[in-house]
Order: structure tokens, then C-alpha cells, then sequence
């Protein structure tokens, strides 16, 4: 019997181990090729035969990369900062008040959910121009500020407070604001950080949005700045794969920081 187990645990373990490789091989890829000189770029050797840090040089001195860099933190850090303020304070509403209309505003807010986000491209660009908000900081993040997921999401976790804790709250003469803050955000911190964190990486990855209303070489965010020097210099792989290299630092140090709260977010997400 024992040895049934471990053949079986041994057989998973493979498995993942040659899942892992697969999955890790094209980053393999892409961080060797950036130390690629021009030459080597199309061959199939996966190691440099002579390594060089130029093409690091070249995008960070030759190119706005820095800018993009700067563009990508400013937009993805303010838009988790908004999402993660905006939808637990109306999760928090939606759950632990009673009002009238509430049933029929929580499901305008998951009928929201429905709509395809190409489809609210032309609208967001129309209002953003009538607003002056094209090719503007305000103007990339707008469509995410909240997030319609994000209300459910904490909405659903809020519903596990009990109503005790917070009556006691309110005897003891605490405001909703402190009760908020003090008793709901607590309970509910391995889903808010779980959200902040993807909120995070959709922002600092977002491509389609920020290549419509972002017009100068200036305001490009990191996605938007490689796409346009991949295709103005096609030949120049090793430099993409090393602007591509650094833009995914920010994420590997983000989930090596958080990477208990995504999965215990995850799992409690399952849960409820």
C-alpha cells in the first residue's frame, strides 16, 4: 500500500516538474535572449556564447523605457489604491446596510460584468476627448477605478462578518468609518490583498486601452512602449526580450511578497 502511494506521489511530482519546465521555458527564453548578441538571436542555442549587457544599455539610454517604466507604476499603484478603497467601501454598503433599491443596484452592478470591454472602447474614447482626458494619466485609468468584480468580490466576503461584531462596534461608540476600517477591513484582508494584486498586475499589463488614448511617445506605458519598438525594430529581438526582462521584475518581486495572500485568497474566493 505504501508503495502504491509513492509510486503515485512520484508519478504527480514528475508531472509537475515537466509542467513547470514547460511553463518556465519561454522566460527561460526570453531572459537568455536579451544577453544575446544580434547574431545569435535566430539560432537555437538557448545560452549566449557571448553574453553582453548592451542591449540593457541600449533600452534603457537609447529609448523612454524609463518613462514607460515610471508611466506603468503611477497608473497600475493609483488604480489599486482606487479599487481597493472604492470597491470594499461598497461591498461593505451593499452587505451590511439595508436600503431601498439595494437588490436592484447590485445586480446593475454584476449585469456590468456582461458587457464585453470592446465594446465600451468607443464610449470611454468619446467621453475621454470631450473631457480632455486623452493622452493623460487620468485618462489610462479612469475604466479601471472600480472594479464591478472587485464589488462582488468583497461584497460576498463582507457578508461573513458577523452583524454582533459590528453592533458591538457601534455600542462601544465607533463610527461606520472606524468600524470599517477598524473591524470589516481586518476579517477580509487575505481577499482585499488577493484583489489588490491582480488589480495590479491587469493594470501594469494593460495594452488595449492604453494604446487608444495614449497619443505621445511620452505618455506610452510599459506594454504600449515595447509593442511599438517591436514593430519599428523587428530585427532587434534581444532588445525587446530585454525591455521585457525588466518590465517583469516588478511582477515576480509583487508575487514572491504576496504569494500567501494570492493563494489564500484564491482558496477562500472557492469557499464562498
Amino acid at each position: 500500500m505504501k508503495k502504491r502511494n509513492y509510486l503515485k506521489k512520484s508519478i504527480v511530482y514528475i508531472l509537475l516538474t515537466v509542467g513547470a519546465i514547460f511553463m518556465l521555458f519561454p522566460f527561460i527564453w526570453m531572459v537568455s535572449t536579451s544577453f544575446k548578441q544580434p547574431t545569435e538571436v535566430y539560432g537555437l542555442k538557448l545560452l549566449a556564447d557571448h553574453p553582453t549587457l548592451e542591449n540593457y544599455r541600449k533600452i534603457m539610454v537609447d529609448t523612454l523605457f524609463s518613462k514607460w517604466f515610471l508611466n506603468s507604476f503611477i497608473v497600475a499603484v493609483i488604480t489599486t489604491i482606487s479599487v481597493a478603497l472604492f470597491d470594499t467601501l461598497v461591498g461593505y454598503v451593499i452587505a451590511k446596510f439595508s436600503f431601498v433599491g439595494k437588490s436592484i443596484i447590485f445586480l446593475f452592478i454584476l449585469s456590468s460584468l456582461m458587457i464585453p470591454t470592446e465594446m465600451l472602447i468607443i464610449p470611454w474614447y468619446i467621453m475621454s476627448t470631450d473631457l480632455g482626458w486623452v493622452d493623460t494619466y487620468w485618462g489610462i485609468m479612469f475604466p479601471g477605478v472600480i472594479s464591478a468584480f472587485g464589488i462582488f468580490l468583497m461584497k460576498q466576503f463582507m457578508e461573513s462578518i458577523p452583524d454582533d461584531l459590528l453592533d458591538a462596534a457601534r455600542i462601544d461608540g465607533l463610527n461606520e468609518f472606524k468600524i470599517f476600517f477598524k473591524i470589516a477591513i481586518p476579517q477580509v484582508y487575505p481577499a482585499l490583498a488577493a484583489l489588490c494584486i491582480f488589480t495590479f498586475l491587469g493594470n501594469w499589463n494593460a495594452y488595449l486601452w492604453p494604446l487608444i488614448v495614449i497619443e505621445t511617445e511620452e505618455m506610452r506605458t510599459l506594454p504600449v512602449g515595447l509593442a511599438f519598438f517591436s514593430g519599428e525594430n523587428q530585427t532587434y529581438w534581444e532588445i525587446v526580450m530585454a525591455g521585457a526582462t525588466i518590465a517583469v521584475v516588478p511582477l515576480i518581486i509583487v508575487f514572491l511578497i504576496f504569494q500567501r495572500h494570492i493563494i489564500k485568497g484564491i482558496t477562500l474566493t472557492g469557499l464562498k
